[in-house]
């Protein structure tokens, strides 16, 4: 049994477009983001690899989401991540972070231009400094979707991040993408983490602020 209304036609009316205000723990991580010192550990035919990388990470706000009743507050984001020194992208993902008050739920969802898309969640209080979120392979709810040959060669069975916001302004995160990899017998631990820096503060829409003023 669900703890869904039976009602699952009619909006909140308690929307604020002031979305800033209403993002609970995700509120520190808005705005446009630099880190310097990320390290991804990734899988080669020899073993696992060390590769040090920098990013530029823009999370910006999105006004209230409805889905029926369900209301979502959320902060759009674009990663972009290269080797140090070089220009030639080395990894970027797209999607939405989202908080919704009435359960303490925290969402995120990414895509990869490798063909896979992922929606993992987590629950967290509303000014948590930490909080984790997972997805799994085969689940409905937080699921893992790929295309063929990653299926074949590089499978995603879990996924795990863990975002920890610190008292100097900045935060980091910690990624674990569980992998099955073709030939091998155990499983695959790719990590990605980094700190990231806040070098510009977040652009919300701008017929919102004019009805706020």
């Amino acid at each position: 049994m669900s703890n869904f209304p039976s009602d699952i036609y009619t909006e909140p009316k308690d929307q604020d477009v002031d979305t800033l205000k209403n993002l609970g723990p995700l509120a520190p991580m808005a705005g446009v983001w630099e880190g310097v010192r990320g390290l991804d550990v990734k899988p080669k035919v020899d073993g696992a690899r060390k590769q040090a990388y920098v990013e530029r990470m823009e999370l910006q706000p999105i006004d209230p989401v409805t889905n029926g009743p369900q209301l979502l507050y959320g902060l759009r984001y674009r990663t972009h991540v290269t080797k140090p020194d070089q220009v030639k992208t080395y990894h970027e993902q797209v999607g939405y972070w989202l908080w919704e008050p009435a359960t303490g739920t925290v969402v995120h969802t990414l895509t990869i231009p490798r063909g896979q898309a992922v929606v993992a969640t987590g629950k967290a209080a509303p000014d948590a400094k930490s909080f984790k979120l997972e997805a799994r392979r085969g689940s409905t709810e937080n699921g893992i979707s790929s295309l063929p040959f990653l299926e074949y060669a590089f499978k995603t069975v879990e996924f795990h991040i863990e975002v920890t916001i610190h008292d100097d302004g900045t935060w980091s995160y910690d990624e674990d993408t569980v992998l099955d990899i073709k030939g091998q017998t155990e499983l695959f631990h790719h990590r990605d983490g980094n700190t990231l820096t806040k070098v510009a503060e977040p652009t919300p829409n701008p017929l919102a602020l004019a009805k706020r003023v």
